[in-house]
């Protein structure tokens, strides 16, 4: 779920720690295609959303105004707003790459897979990747943008809206009904929890390939937990 100390994260979004964060993954199943139009709107989104976190890095969150990042990004605020319909959204805009994700390795499960084998699988994937939104990953950008995250409340609490999505989405692909939401629940829950855990453990001082080792045994730990409260009696979950 990213995330400057290096500046070089404004601009295009392909070296930004914004860009970072919202990138395809190699294993995730390849989003369907988006006209002309839709691709140049994704630009515009992100060409704002990393003018706007090069600035919050630099200043702090609470420091910048909303004018200010539309007059960076060469828009008018009326215009921004059609964008991004709160501040925060501006900070938060990788995460909605992700919003669909666990809905999507879920989908695209390998026969006679388990969505539990399938997502256990896709994580222990993104811990040997480093993938930030594992929280495994301890790249300087990355932090930062992590510490601005954490350290932002405004942030972390729209965070939780963005996960609420991140359920909805599992939700349905699970098959719906209060089942599938207790399901999909629990399992956003821990994917979060292993996330942050592995991000506390890197702001502490380790290093991304220290705490390696005991982030697979977390995961693995985790999972063996969720398949005994979802799959009891050897039934999988739907």
């Amino acid at each position: 779920m990213v995330m400057s100390g290096e500046k070089a994260v404004g601009g295009n979004g392909s070296g930004s720690v914004a860009g970072v964060v919202g990138r395809e993954q190699p294993d995730q199943v390849a989003p369907p295609r988006v006209s002309l139009r839709e691709r140049k709107k994704e630009l515009t989104y992100r060409a704002i959303s990393d003018a706007a976190i090069a600035m919050f890095l630099e200043r702090g969150f609470d420091k910048v105004s909303v004018a200010e990042v539309a007059a960076a990004a060469d828009i008018s605020k009326p215009t921004l707003f059609r964008y991004f319909p709160a501040k925060e959204d501006l900070a938060l805009h990788r995460f909605a790459d992700h919003e669909d994700e666990a809905a999507r390795v879920v989908a695209g499960r390998w026969p006679g897979e388990s969505p539990l084998g399938a997502l256990r699988r896709h994580f222990l994937a993104g811990l040997d990747r480093r993938d930030p939104v594992t929280g495994l990953c301890d790249r300087p950008q990355v932090l930062a943008f992590h510490r601005l995250l954490y350290g932002t409340p405004a942030l972390v609490a729209r965070l939780y809206a963005y996960q609420g999505r991140f359920e909805a989405a599992l939700a349905r692909t699970l098959g719906g009904g209060v089942t599938a939401r207790l399901a999909a629940g629990q399992i956003i829950a821990v994917l979060r929890i292993l996330a942050e855990e592995n991000w506390r453990r890197i702001d502490a001082g380790e290093s991304a390939d220290a705490v390696y080792a005991g982030a697979v045994q977390a995961a693995e730990e985790a999972f063996v937990q969720l398949r005994r409260g979802l799959e009891p009696e050897g039934r999988a979950l739907a």
